[in-house]
């Protein structure tokens, strides 16, 4: 990297900064969570490659400007491992999965609260959660973390409810601002000054079900990306279909659509 960095380097690798490689990163982070999902372990040696590339990437240009070095990423997890395992590297037991977790978190809490001094603000356990982060991930971790205080529900049932209520609520809003919308076949329209609030209701909505989610101990966005990936497997199967009777799928009637993904659907459970 130091290499392609240097003067008589790559210019490309040399024209970029910071900000110019965060798209990259973030598309080989869920480039591994893709060979993971699949279980290609083959991509997945490769995926994790190109993950680790760009964090060489990152260092050397910290490095360039005299902030840290690759070195110094690897010392400072390495720290932070035995600092976060002391039922491992210390005197606390830990004798099951959530005891280890237990310890975990208790020691995260503490660096919440020194960093939280520091930065002479109330420390929250709300504290680090990245707002770069996919908001099915945010929601993901904040449920984790207020869970860790005891605010959570009891049960999986209970959650269940709380999306009816949801639901429930969102059909409200459009009802009440849009009384056609719910129609079959109407056009689902809301005024400029309750989009809002009909925003507000699916954001609860997809909050609620992120939480159901890690409730069950399944991670949300896998979810959403294997929902994403069924969904587009069987389209592209509709549009087979639609081409086998001699039409594009935007010829085809609604009624026409819905017998060809009944039909790929119906594929599937064979």
């Amino acid at each position: 990297m130091a290499r392609l960095r240097a003067p008589n380097g790559c210019p490309w690798d040399r024209a970029q900064d910071y900000d110019s490689i965060k798209g990259l990163m973030l598309e080989e982070a869920y480039e591994v969570a893709d060979a993971v999902t699949s279980r290609d372990f083959a991509a997945l040696e490769d995926e994790l490659g190109d993950l680790l590339f760009q964090v060489v990437f990152y260092s050397q240009m910290a490095q360039e400007e005299n902030r840290f070095a690759i070195d110094d990423v690897v010392e400072h997890v390495y720290a932070k491992l035995v600092r976060r395992h002391p039922h491992v590297f210390g005197d606390v037991q830990a004798r099951t999965p959530e005891e280890a977790l237990k310890s975990w978190n208790t020691v995260k809490a503490a660096e919440r609260e020194a960093d939280a001094k520091e930065r002479t603000r109330v420390p929250s356990l709300l504290d680090g959660i990245s707002p770069a982060l996919p908001s099915t991930l945010a929601a993901y971790e904040i449920g984790v973390r207020v869970a860790e205080a005891g605010f959570d529900w009891e049960r999986a049932e209970d959650l269940l409810d709380k999306v009816e209520e949801e639901v429930r609520e969102l059909r409200g809003e459009l009802r009440d601002t849009t009384p056609a919308g719910l129609e079959p076949g109407a056009t689902i329209e809301v005024a400029p000054e309750q989009r809002l609030k009909v925003e507000e209701e699916i954001g609860d909505l997809m909050f609620t079900v992120a939480n159901l989610a890690r409730f069950l101990h399944y991670d949300p966005e896998t979810c959403l990306r294997r929902a994403n990936q069924k969904f587009e497997r069987r389209f592209r199967a509709l549009e087979t279909l639609a081409r086998d009777s001699g039409k594009k799928v935007d010829e085809c009637s609604l009624e026409e659509l819905e017998g060809f993904w009944q039909a790929v659907k119906a594929r599937e459970r064979k």
